[in-house]
C-alpha cells in the first residue's frame, strides 16, 4: 500500500527550506533542486507541492507572515492584563524583527519585500499581510488611545501606518548596520512614548 504523504506538513517543510536558502543565498538562490535537497524531498516531491517557482515563494512568504503574526499575538495573549499602550509596543517589537534571534527571519522577509517591487504575486501576498498587521495596530493604537489623557483624539489609522513603516525602516536599518538593535528599539519605545502626549 502506498504511503500517505500529508502535504500541508511537506509544504510547511519546503517553506523552511525556502527561508533558510533565501537567508543564506537572497531569493535568487532558491531553486526547486536546492529547496529539495534542504527539504531532503525529491525535486519531485517539491514540484507535486507547487506547480511553478512562484508559487512556492508566494506560500513561503505567507508562511513567514504568519509566523510573525503568530509569534505577535502569543505575545499579546502571555500578558493580557497590561495596558494597551503597552501591548502595542511588545506588538511593534515583534515586527520590528529586531532580536538577534528574528534576524534570519528579517533577512528573509526583506528579500521577499525586494523581490515584491518587480513581481506582482509576492507584491499581493505583502499587501494583504501589511494590511493586516495595519489593522491590528490600528485596533491597539484605537485601544490605548481611549485611556490615554489626550486633548485630541488619534487616528488610529494614520499612527498604524506609520508604526508599521516605522518598524520595516528600523528592520532594514539594523540589518544594514546603521543602528544598533538598542538603538532602534530607542527610536521605536521614543516614537511609542510621544504618541501618548499628544
Amino acid at each position: 500500500m502506498p504511503r500517505q504523504v500529508d502535504h500541508a506538513s511537506r509544504r510547511r517543510i519546503i517553506a523552511e527550506a525556502v527561508c533558510q536558502l533565501a537567508d543564506e543565498r537572497g531569493l535568487e538562490g532558491v531553486t526547486f533542486r536546492d529547496v529539495a535537497a534542504r527539504a531532503q524531498v525529491s525535486t519531485g516531491a517539491v514540484q507535486r507541492c507547487f506547480r511553478t517557482r512562484e508559487e512556492m515563494l508566494v506560500f513561503a512568504l505567507e508562511y513567514i507572515g504568519e509566523r510573525i503574526s503568530e509569534r505577535m499575538h502569543a505575545r499579546l495573549v502571555r500578558s493580557p492584563a497590561q495596558s494597551a499602550g503597552t501591548a502595542l509596543g511588545h506588538a511593534a517589537t515583534e515586527i520590528s524583527l529586531l532580536d538577534e534571534e528574528h534576524r534570519a527571519e528579517a533577512r528573509v522577509w526583506l528579500a521577499f519585500v525586494a523581490q515584491a517591487a518587480v513581481d506582482e504575486a509576492l507584491a499581493e501576498t505583502l499587501r494583504a499581510n501589511y494590511a493586516a498587521l495595519q489593522n491590528a495596530f490600528a485596533r491597539l493604537v484605537s485601544e490605548a488611545g481611549e485611556s490615554a489623557d489626550r486633548t485630541r483624539p488619534l487616528d488610529a489609522q494614520r499612527e498604524a501606518r506609520t508604526l508599521l513603516a516605522l518598524t520595516d525602516g528600523l528592520t532594514a536599518q539594523v540589518l544594514v548596520g546603521h543602528l544598533t538593535p538598542q538603538a532602534a528599539q530607542d527610536v521605536l519605545h521614543a516614537h511609542l512614548s510621544r504618541l501618548w502626549e499628544r
